[in-house]
Formats: C-alpha cells, sequence, structure tokens
C-alpha cells in the first residue's frame, strides 16, 4: 500500500513508518523541516512538506496514498505556526493560554481529519485516527466497544472521534486507535513520562494524588505501531481499537519508582494541591483510567511484545538528561 503518514517523525509516528516500511509499503510522511524529511529519507520513507495546518498539502497527501495514518498533534506550543501560536498567546487573560494552547491543537487536529477524510471519501480506503484511552469513563474498566465519556479528563479530543464516524457513513475506512497515556520508548521527549521526571526534578519530590491507587495503561511505541499496521490494513471502519499492552498501572507505582531512580522522597498530594504540584497535568494525573485491550487482540491478533514501562524506562535513558 501507499500510506500517507502525519506526525511521521514523532516518537510514535516514526515508530510507525519504520513498522510499514519494513512490511513493503510505500511510506509518505508529512515534513515540517529538512530534518524531519532527512529522518524520513534514511528508513526508505517520502516526504511531503508542510504541517498539519496545510491543508492543501494534507488533502494531496491523502488523495494520493490507499491509506492514511494521522497522529500528528499539537504537544508544545513552539509546534504551532507562529500566526496560531500569536493568537494562543495574546487571544486572552494569560492566565488562559493553556486553555487556548489546547483548543487550538484540537482544531488544528479536526480539521486535518476532516480534511484527508474528504480526500478519501466514497473510496473505501482507510484513515486510522488517534485519541486516548483518557477519553473513556474513570474508575472502570473501559472497553473498546464503548463511547467517549463527555466528563472525563480527555474528553474534549475524545469528541473528534464524531468526524470518523461520519467520514465512515461516506465511504471511508476509519479506525480510532486509542492510545493509554503513557506511550513509552527511545527518544520519548514530549510524553507523560518525561513531564512528570521533570516536575519530580523541580521540585525535588515524586508525588502522587491521595493515595494513589489510580490507574494508568502503558504500552512500548513499537507495540503500538504494530498494532497501527493491522489496522490499517484489515481494520474494519467504524471500530476503536486499544493500544494498552499494561491496561492499569496504579499511579503510586510510577511515582515511587520515579523517586527510586531520581532518589527523591515520594510524598502524597491532596486534591486540592494538585495544581500546584502538577499544573497543567493535575486533571491527568488524578484520572482513574483502566482500560480493556481484549476486543483489540481477539479481533486483530496484537500481542505486544516489547518491554513494560519499568523495565523500558531503564533501557531508554529516561532519567539520563
Amino acid at each position: 500500500m501507499r500510506v500517507f503518514v502525519t506526525g511521521a517523525t514523532g516518537l510514535l509516528g516514526f515508530a510507525i513508518v519504520n513498522e510499514l516500511v519494513a512490511a513493503g509499503h510505500q511510506v509518505t510522511g508529512l515534513a515540517r523541516s529538512d530534518a524531519s524529511a532527512k529522518k524520513l529519507a534514511d528508513v526508505g520513507a517520502a516526504n511531503l512538506r508542510g504541517d498539519i495546518e496545510n491543508l492543501d498539502v494534507l488533502r494531496a497527501g491523502a488523495a494520493n496514498a490507499d491509506g492514511v495514518i494521522h497522529t500528528a498533534f499539537y504537544h508544545q506550543i513552539s509546534h504551532i505556526p507562529l500566526g496560531t501560536r500569536l493568537r494562543v498567546f495574546l487571544g486572552g487573560l494569560p492566565t488562559a493560554i493553556v486553555g487556548r494552547f489546547l483548543q487550538a491543537a484540537l482544531d488544528a487536529d479536526r480539521r486535518a481529519l476532516e480534511t484527508m477524510g474528504g480526500a478519501l471519501q466514497g473510496s473505501g480506503r482507510p484513515l486510522v485516527g488517534t485519541f486516548g484511552t483518557m477519553q473513556m469513563q474513570a474508575g472502570k474498566v473501559a472497553t473498546e466497544d464503548e463511547a467517549y465519556d463527555p466528563n472525563s479528563a480527555g474528553a474534549m479530543r475524545g469528541a473528534t472521534e464524531s468526524v470518523l464516524e461520519k467520514l465512515a457513513s461516506r465511504g471511508v475506512r476509519t479506525s480510532m486507535v486509542r492510545l493509554p497515556p503513557i506511550v513509552h520508548g527511545e527518544n520519548d521527549r514530549n510524553g507523560f513520562m518525561p513531564l512528570l521526571i521533570k516536575t519530580a526534578r523541580k521540585k525535588r519530590e515524586s508525588a502522587y494524588i491521595g493515595d494513589g491507587m489510580n490507574l494508568w495503561g502503558a504500552v512500548h511505541k513499537l507495540d503500538a505501531a504494530h498494532l497501527y499496521r493491522l489496522v490499517l490494513e484489515d481494520g474494519p471502519a467504524g471500530v476503536a481499537y486499544h493500544a494498552a499492552a499494561e491496561q492499569g498501572i496504579p499511579f503510586r507505582e510510577i511515582a515511587q519508582h520515579i523517586g527510586d531512580e531520581l532518589k527523591l522522597p515520594v510524598v502524597s498530594k491532596s486534591p486540592a494541591d494538585a495544581s500546584k504540584q502538577f499544573s497543567f497535568l493535575s486533571g491527568f494525573v488524578r484520572a482513574d483510567n483502566p482500560v480493556s485491550s481484549a476486543l483489540t487482540i481477539e479481533r486483530t491478533g496484537w500481542q505486544p511484545t516489547h518491554p513494560n514501562l519499568f523495565a523500558d524506562l531503564e533501557q531508554s535513558g529516561y532519567f539520563h538528561p
């Protein structure tokens, strides 16, 4: 297949590019810079220059492909084009910058899906979108066939699944891959784990909220990449998949591991102190997000084989600044 991949040089996207190339697919990745283009060329992939706000580029990439995998998402303000960045910084009160940034990221994500899906409309070709298990109902084991919970920590991104549901009714073979909070692996720079480690270093303590027994899932980037390929090749329209190799790690154990590695005290914080400790991460840190991948395994034959979170933290250099 000819496959167009957005976010193609990010942690997960580049793993997907390598997975696809190894399986014999012809890959074109969206590249924002010369360095990104070279990174793709070095592993045998072509590139299309632009970003997820260049809608004409996205339309062309999708139209010329047999399938699309969309992983691009603005995780840092520095990734946003200058015009949008100025609107984020200058569009209101400074205290609302994080909210404006998130809304800008979500708007760009929605437009990208609508644009690429429009190019695929009526063709039956696949479009695989990326979402998060944090959008599921908290406090219970969420399954793939459940819809997102509008009261969840990840509800704003979860609402974008409706775009793929509409496209499925218009002849696009859409699939939703929901990622757990922690996608780990070598060269992870923007995920939750680097942020938690950075926070612990800054605060001189590794913290959890309350009893810390809320659960977070995790997956190695290479296992997640393999699932994306399986879904691209054979996934039926309108189906969601959970890429959770570990379906529920107590957050207290994550905090303990960070504290042990950094030789820092591990402490409990009250919900009232969560924002002071974790800033914009606080809503996620408190989330109880156990998920099941049973239907994903049954439907695709996916079997994670790479190191679990705590083993990979040692292997992938998370604690070496």
